[in-house]
């Protein structure tokens, strides 16, 4: 299994959809690259700590790339619009990726590159492509929430 973990926007639905591909394995919501240990969700919400909500994802490779998660992730949210999607307004809704090792670093430059050229948006990738720091998973009521609230 390797690991991979991105922030776009509100974590709820972006775990909601990356839970629905073959080949992931695990999901969880969280914070990372802040610089508060242990944040809650109000301390992130307070936009004190730098944190971003994100998904950490497991994934088997054999089943599932990392080129095709990255895919999904561009798909799920507007990478053009700085710390913010939709009504979320905040650095913890920017969008990011965090690579977890110099594959998935080079294979996230190179797609931001080729979606940034390809003239599908108007507006230039705002996307931060962020060192992987310490994850710190949000509180339980977060994980899996679309599930919880019934929406499948």
């Amino acid at each position: 299994m390797e690991k991979a973990t991105f922030a776009a926007g509100c974590f709820w639905g972006v775990e909601h959809t990356f839970r629905q591909v073959p080949g992931v394995t695990k999901t969880q919501v969280g914070y990372i690259g802040g610089t508060t240990d242990n944040p809650t969700y109000e301390e992130v919400c307070s936009k004190t700590t730098g944190h971003a909500e994100a998904v950490e994802l497991e994934y088997d490779p054999d089943q599932v790339t990392y080129t095709k998660l990255l895919g999904i992730f561009w798909g799920l949210h507007d990478p053009t619009t700085k710390d913010r999607q939709g009504p979320d307004i905040g650095t913890q809704y920017r969008s990011a990726i965090f690579p977890h090792n110099d594959a998935q670093k080079k294979q996230a430059e190179v797609a931001l590159k080729a979606l940034d050229e390809s003239g599908q948006f108007r507006d230039p990738i705002v996307t931060q492509i962020e060192p992987t720091a310490r994850f710190w998973p949000a509180e339980e009521y977060h994980q899996q929430y679309f599930e919880k609230m019934g929406r499948r």
